[in-house]
Formats: C-alpha cells, sequence, structure tokens
C-alpha cells in the first residue's frame, strides 16, 4: 500500500547561478531525486543542523554535575507556572 505524501503548501523561489543549477542536478540525479526534493532535503537537514548547533552547550564535569543537580530538583512555583505557559502555547509549525 503506498503511503501519500503531504502536498506543499508554499512556494519558496531561488536565483541562482547557472553553474551551481549544473551542481545541483548532477548531485539530485545520483540520488535519484529531482532539483526540488534535493534541495528541500538539503535545506531541511541544514536547518535542523543549525538549530541544534544553537542548543547544545557543553560545560565541564563540576558545571555539568550542578546542571543534573539542578535538573534533580522539584520545580519551584515560578518553573511549574512557566512549564504549564509552555504546555499552553502552539507551536508555530502546528497546522491549526
Amino acid at each position: 500500500m503506498k503511503t501519500e505524501q503531504p502536498i506543499a503548501e508554499v512556494n519558496i523561489h531561488l536565483r541562482a547561478r547557472a553553474q551551481d543549477r549544473m551542481l545541483i542536478d548532477q548531485a539530485a540525479e545520483l540520488l535519484g531525486a529531482n532539483r526540488s526534493q534535493f534541495m528541500m532535503a538539503s535545506a531541511i537537514k541544514e536547518a535542523k543542523k543549525i538549530l541544534l548547533d544553537q542548543t547544545s552547550f557543553y560545560v565541564d564535569n563540576k558545571n555539568f554535575q550542578k546542571v543534573l543537580d539542578w535538573l534533580d530538583a522539584p520545580a519551584t512555583p515560578e518553573q511549574t507556572a512557566g512549564m504549564k505557559r509552555l504546555l499552553a502555547t502552539k507551536p508555530p509549525w502546528s497546522r491549526d
């Protein structure tokens, strides 16, 4: 049984140099994709990578233990209220 792909809802237009378009077309062909599929997959992959890079942080062992202790501690009333506010907010990517 074939699953249906969701229909694209918006257009994204780009201008490129001819040599860049040829490079993209070559890469897409190697993957068995068309230009649009290749560009969307590449753009989404890069966007996720950038967003993940912005949500990661690196600390030494002492500070990491402080973070773990903070995460293990019970939430304060202010934190609980903030979490409830966040849970009640619809994400921007929600279709509703």
